[in-house]
């Protein structure tokens, strides 16, 4: 059973925020993106973009059934909670929230690789949000201020749940 699961739209951190977590709770981090590209033999984006949303979040639920097994903080892929079935698997588990405001997002994801996004990042998360907030409200725990840095959202994460792991 996992220690934690962070959930939430591209540009979050939750990759990042569940090293940090780890680090501090002395545990595993895994990646369901990571997993997933291990799976299949390449990366996350490459095998969406080549397969189809489809094929892409059967074998992201596979990869998260993985993470779950393990005593880590799970970082998944933000539209994990689009799959009915991956939704009940997190839901027994603690589930934490990352959330900030678009525009900081926006500038986040122009960094990085993000296929569902298109070419309108902020469009596509202002859409993302709107069909995906219900089910991180119904999925999590606590939601948590992504803003800021790293080190601050996981002492927010911390400050929510308690210092001790759980």
């Amino acid at each position: 059973m996992a220690r934690l699961v962070l959930v939430g739209l591209p540009g979050t951190g939750k990759s990042t925020v569940a090293a940090l977590l780890a680090q501090r709770w002395d545990c595993g981090v895994i990646d369901t993106d990571e997993v997933l590209a291990k799976n299949v033999g390449e990366p996350a984006g490459t095998f969406l973009r080549t397969n189809g949303e489809e094929a892409f979040r059967r074998h992201e639920l596979e990869a998260l059934r993985e993470a779950l097994a393990t005593d880590s903080v799970v970082a998944t892929g933000a539209g994990i909670v689009t799959t009915e079935s991956a939704r009940e698997l997190i839901a027994i588990e603690t589930v934490v929230w990352l959330d900030c405001d678009d525009a900081t997002l926006t500038v986040r994801v122009d960094e990085g690789e993000r296929p569902l996004l298109g070419d309108d990042h902020a469009g596509a998360l202002a859409r993302l949000r709107t069909e995906r907030e219900p089910w991180y409200q119904g999925v999590a725990r606590v939601r948590i201020d992504a803003s800021g840095t790293p080190d601050e959202v996981a002492s927010r994460v911390l400050d929510a749940l308690g210092s001790v792991a759980p």
